[in-house]
């Protein structure tokens, strides 16, 4: 009997703030996936439109097609009027906020209809500028007033967000993500013949967006170092990002050491071309790459940070490196993975253990059910 022969189906409305190829957007088809097992009935709504929508297309392919809210300015009294007459239109059994627009909106848009709201918030690190801090200071007294719930992708996440904020405790939960990452054995061979790597080269890759803080200036740094030991090395940079060019600069001494495959998104594939995932950054909720490498049996080595040490277990599944890592300390956790098949054999296995018992697409989903009915529970408790 599968979980939703025994769950009363659930109307569950998503709004997010667009369709584009940020994680928390591309996310949603990995929940999608597990919601109907979980007695979740999801439609999603989006507020700002890009030329590319790579989320959408995701969520088409499995059934679901979001609609776009038709606002001119994400900031004014018509946008809360459209996202209301939307939510009028499906009257979900609750309404579920991603990302800052989205909560804003459409936690007033939900509360001036009776429909229960929660929010997630995907990212820990906020820009230090005024703007930001004045922007998240507003998102969040809106959703302290509107969102019965708000959770955090990591109990990381959710204990920085509280030690800022003093956010009553009892309103903020942590939900674990998961993904519906199906592995791609013998894929890897295509992708290494199409960047031009040799098969018997051993690849160190890294999945993250080329901005601030994810760690790329070190990992080529920590290449330069480990190239002297091992010269079949290669580091795959699969993503795109404003510090490309800067990191392309870095590394041109490197030659062919360091390939640069822009944004791709056949992840999976990618990650069945590496030998080890390499994830050093310096803050982080709790990075979807790190799931799928753990789904495709890939150690890791990353920087124990933010929500990481809640996914990789230090000497198991992969390898931690304390703090903001520094090439050297990068090189160090790097050095037995590269030099050891075994090692490498045996903490991929318990990688996909792992992911199978706590991070699938599933897990989530009724992960996020049982908050669901939580939060309607309560809510029926307190009517007269």
């Amino acid at each position: 009997m599968t979980a939703a022969a025994t769950l009363t189906p659930l109307r569950v409305h998503v709004v997010i703030d667009s369709m584009g190829a940020g994680g928390a957007e591309l996310l949603l088809a990995d929940f999608a996936a597990g919601a109907g097992e979980a007695g979740i009935e999801l439609s999603v709504s989006y507020l700002a439109r890009h030329d590319a929508e790579p989320a959408r297309e995701r969520l088409a392919r499995l059934g679901i097609e979001p609609r776009w809210i038709e606002v001119e300015r994400l900031v004014s009294p018509a946008a809360v009027g459209r996202v209301r007459a939307r939510l009028r239109e499906i009257a979900p059994d609750i309404v579920h906020t991603h990302l800052a627009y989205s909560d804003a909106l459409g936690g007033i848009a939900a509360r001036s209809l009776g429909l229960p709201t929660v929010s997630t918030i995907h990212v820990m690190h906020i820009d230090p500028g005024w703007r930001e801090s004045a922007r998240e200071q507003l998102i969040r007294r809106v959703r302290q007033r509107c969102a019965a719930r708000t959770v955090f992708v990591s109990d990381a996440a959710r204990q920085a967000f509280l030690a800022r904020t003093g956010t009553p405790p009892e309103r903020a939960v942590t939900v674990h993500n998961g993904v519906i990452a199906e592995p791609r054995p013998g894929a890897g061979e295509r992708v290494r013949a199409e960047l031009g790597i040799a098969a018997d080269a051993t690849v160190v890759g890294m999945l993250s967006v080329l901005r601030p803080g994810k760690g790329h200036e070190e990992a080529i740094a920590a290449v330069r170092e480990l190239r002297a030991e091992h010269p079949d090395l290669r580091l795959l940079i699969a993503g795109d990002g404003p510090l490309r060019a800067e990191h392309e600069r870095a590394a041109a001494d490197l030659g062919d050491a360091v390939v640069f495959a822009g944004y791709r998104d056949d992840a999976m594939a990618v990650l069945d071309s590496v030998d080890v995932l390499l994830h050093p950054s310096h803050f982080d909720a709790f990075p979807t790459a790190l799931l799928e490498a753990m789904s495709a049996s890939v150690p890791i080595v990353a920087s124990a940070v933010g929500g990481i040490p809640e996914i990789v277990v230090d000497g198991e599944t992969g390898a931690l490196v304390d703090g903001a890592p520094s090439p050297a300390a990068i090189a160090d956790g790097l050095r037995p993975l590269i030099a050891d098949a075994a090692l490498r054999s045996r903490y991929a296995s318990a990688g996909r253990v792992r992911y199978e018992q706590r991070f699938t697409a599933l897990d989530w989903a009724l992960r996020t059910r049982a908050l669901y009915d939580a939060v309607l529970g309560a809510r029926t408790a307190v009517r007269p």
